[in-house]
C-alpha cells in the first residue's frame, strides 16, 4: 500500500446500485480524496454520459466531476479516432451516449452500410430486428467494436443481462471476433493511467467484477481489489482465472486497507 498513489474506482455495484449509493460509500470516497490520492471512477456503464453520472455522484453526495471519470463510450470514441478514423459507425446501446461519441460518425439511416457496427451496453433496444440488422452488417464485411464482453450487472431489482450475452452470439454467427474498448481491454486501464500521471505500480483498481475489473487489472500491473458488492458471487469468485491481491466487504472498507 505504500506504493500506492492512485485509486481506480468502478461505479456500478462499487459505489451504487442502480445509482443509490451503498453503505459507507460516499463518506469511504471523501475520506480518500483528503487522504490525497488521485481517483478516477472507470466503468463500463453505456447508458449515460460522463457529465450525467457526474450530477447524478455529486447529487448523491460524491465529491466527483465529470473530468474524474472515464467512460467505455470515451475510451471508444478515442480507439475508433485511431484505429478507423472516419469510419461509418451503426450503434447499438441503451440510452444516450453521443455527447460522448461526438467525434464518432454515425450512421443509422437503415440505407448506409456502416464500417463498424458498435455495441454498447443492452436494453429494451436489442431485439431481434436490431440484433439481426447488425448480424447483416457483420456479414457484409463490417467491423465488431464492443465497448465491453459484461454478461449482466446488478441493479435494485437483480441481476440484468447485459450485452456481451448478445455479442457472444453475433460473433458465432458471423465468425468474426469483437475489438473490445471498456474493461477488461489493457487500453482502458492504460488511458485510466495516463490521466492520473501514475505508473501501475502505484495505482489500486476497486471493482465487483472479478474478471473485467480486477483481474484484468492486475495484468496491467495494477494492484487489484475485489468488493463483495454488486454483481460479485461466491461461485463466480471460486470459478475465476486468478485469485485478488484483496477481497473487502464493500468499498467503505478501502480506507482501512489503504491506511
Amino acid at each position: 500500500m505504500d506504493a500506492v498513489r492512485a485509486v481506480l474506482i468502478d461505479i456500478d455495484g462499487v459505489l451504487t446500485v442502480s445509482w443509490q449509493p451503498l453503505p459507507g460509500a460516499v463518506e469511504a470516497l471523501r475520506e480518500i480524496r483528503e487522504s490525497g490520492y488521485a481517483v478516477a471512477l472507470v466503468t463500463n456503464t453505456t447508458s449515460r454520459t460522463r457529465a450525467s453520472i457526474a450530477e447524478t455522484l455529486s447529487a448523491a453526495g460524491f465529491p466527483v466531476a465529470a473530468e474524474d471519470i472515464l467512460t467505455a463510450p470515451a475510451v471508444t470514441a478515442a480507439y475508433l479516432a485511431e484505429h478507423c478514423p472516419g469510419a461509418r459507425c451503426s450503434l447499438l446501446t441503451s440510452g444516450d451516449i453521443r455527447e460522448d461519441l461526438a467525434d464518432v460518425l454515425l450512421v443509422d439511416d437503415g440505407d448506409t452500410v456502416p464500417d463498424v457496427v458498435l455495441l454498447g451496453g443492452a436494453g429494451p433496444e436489442f431485439d431481434y430486428a436490431a440484433l439481426n440488422r447488425a448480424f447483416g452488417h457483420l456479414q457484409q464485411g463490417a467491423r465488431l467494436v464492443a465497448m465491453h464482453r459484461n454478461l449482466y450487472w446488478r441493479t435494485d431489482r437483480g441481476l440484468q443481462l447485459d450485452s456481451g450475452a448478445f455479442l457472444l452470439g453475433l460473433e458465432k454467427a458471423a465468425h468474426t471476433e469483437a475489438e473490445v474498448t471498456g474493461k477488461p481491454s489493457p487500453a482502458f486501464f492504460e488511458a485510466a493511467l495516463a490521466r492520473l500521471g501514475v505508473g501501475a505500480e502505484q495505482a489500486l483498481m476497486v471493482g465487483d467484477d472479478i474478471e473485467s475489473d480486477v483481474l484484468a487489472a492486475q495484468r496491467a500491473g495494477l494492484t487489484g481489489v475485489l468488493v463483495k458488492t454488486g454483481k460479485y458471487l461466491p461461485e463466480t469468485h471460486r470459478d475465476a482465472g486468478g485469485e485478488p491481491h484483496h477481497v473487502l466487504d464493500s468499498f467503505a472498507d478501502l480506507p482501512a486497507l489503504l491506511r
